[in-house]
């Protein structure tokens, strides 16, 4: 299993704003959750596939087509790396039908039920200062990257 995840980070720009998409983690820890919970779209790395694809394959479902521009490498507080990318999207595109994998866990803890929870709960796009709030501590050097590079 891959030690690292790579992620997408889409911007559009409405108006003279610039907005980001953010997932919302799923599960019963996070169902309360909302600043600082959010996240970029990322996935683990799979043997023999290259960071960009993966970064791509984690996008949600939405066709992505433009310039890449790696924003760099992200330790995050789990001591994870994340490889982050950015493309501008079409500005048209919502994140009403996002796609989402689902992981089981045992819940409630140590009552022997396995349940499914979706791994993604939700998405939504976010200005990048509305951004900033909702992301997790550890992938907002990403936003400032993507910030620096958008001038």
């Amino acid at each position: 299993m891959s030690d690292h995840s790579a992620g997408l980070l889409l911007f559009r720009r409405m108006s003279d704003v610039v907005e980001v998409p953010l997932v919302h983690p799923g599960g019963p820890f996070w169902v309360k959750k909302d600043e600082g919970a959010w996240s970029i779209p990322k996935g683990l790395v799979d043997p023999g596939e290259s960071d960009v694809d993966a970064a791509v394959r984690e996008e949600l479902g939405i066709d992505v087509d433009g310039e890449f521009l790696a924003l760099g490498e992200y330790r995050q507080p789990s001591e994870k790396t994340v490889l982050a990318w950015c493309v501008e999207a079409n500005p048209l595109i919502e994140m009403h039908d996002i796609k989402s994998s689902t992981f089981s866990m045992e819940w409630p803890p140590k009552s022997g039920h396995k349940k499914s929870f979706l791994e993604v709960d939700r998405a939504g796009w976010f200005s990048v200062e509305d951004a900033s709030a909702k992301i997790i501590k550890g992938q907002r050097l990403m936003l400032e990257a993507l910030q620096r590079h958008l001038g």
